[in-house]
């Protein structure tokens, strides 16, 4: 029993099954690589680059005797394609899913105003960052496990509480993801399943850096208490902390780690 115990701490998502949308690379690589330290299995989801998303696979693996990842192509706003992504972590880890993570992203590096968006942009956002996670959220809600500790987390931005001018499509994009969370949690009652939204300040990725220039990365670190861009290892224990038991009676929240950024 204590054996059983220190592996339950160590190891508090041992042989869970998790999808991480966008996890080749960014928040969502640090996220996968984080929840697999954790003890879970892994579906690491690409759109474009399988050399960045077999390099995840491969880091998660070399840890482990028997494989405990792999890697996924898979357009989350296609339905079919996201089927096809929850059917391929089922047979590749011969157990239904316990835990998705929507955290696949797009921002538009022009960084338009509203009256500037062009209407294929302002598609493009929804289609990724709303669309997506409606997907994924709704195949999540169909095929993760009952009963038996459910996750669903969808990643937001702390800027869906700053309402930043040049910002219009990518935040109203993102706060349909959070409207969408808290309603979610509320219809999954009984199924033990809790959706939760991590909605992540400025942090030092490509999606961070597309399109800004030195002064505009400046005061964004002139802006935050700590002094520096938040890190993808700043966001992923908080993931992961939502992803385990412990985590049970925090459901339908909206989490802004930014580091008092916002």
């Amino acid at each position: 029993m204590a054996a059983e115990n220190v592996a339950q701490s160590t190891f508090p998502l041992q042989d869970r099954v998790a999808i991480v949308t966008g996890s080749s690379r960014g928040i969502g690589k640090a996220i996968a690589l984080h929840l697999a330290s954790l003890g879970a299995k892994l579906v690491i989801n690409y759109s474009s680059n399988s050399t960045q998303a077999d390099d995840v696979v491969s880091q998660i693996n070399s840890t482990s005797g028997s494989p405990r990842a792999i890697a996924v192509k898979a357009n989350i706003s296609d339905p079919d394609q996201v089927k096809s992504l929850f059917d391929a972590a089922e047979s590749a880890f011969q157990s239904p899913v316990n835990i998705l993570v929507n955290s696949a992203g797009i921002l538009d590096g022009k960084y338009p105003s509203i009256l500037n968006t062009t209407l294929e942009d302002f598609d493009r956002t929804f289609d990724v960052n709303a669309r997506g996670a409606f997907v994924c959220c709704k195949e999540g809600a169909k095929r993760i496990k009952h009963g038996e500790g459910g996750r669903i987390i969808c990643l937001s931005t702390s800027l869906a509480a700053a309402f930043r001018p040049g910002y219009g499509a990518y935040i109203a994009s993102k706060a349909a993801v959070e409207a969408m969370v808290k309603i979610l949690a509320k219809e999954l009652k009984g199924t033990g399943i809790t959706v939760n939204c991590v909605a992540p300040g400025p942090v030092a990725t490509e999606l961070f850096y597309e399109g800004k220039t030195e002064a505009m990365i400046k005061r964004v670190i002139d802006d935050c208490p700590h002094g520096r861009l938040g890190l993808p290892e700043d966001i992923a224990p908080v993931v992961g902390f939502l992803a385990g038991d412990a985590s049970e009676w925090v459901n339908g929240q909206i989490i802004r780690v930014n580091g008092g950024f916002i």
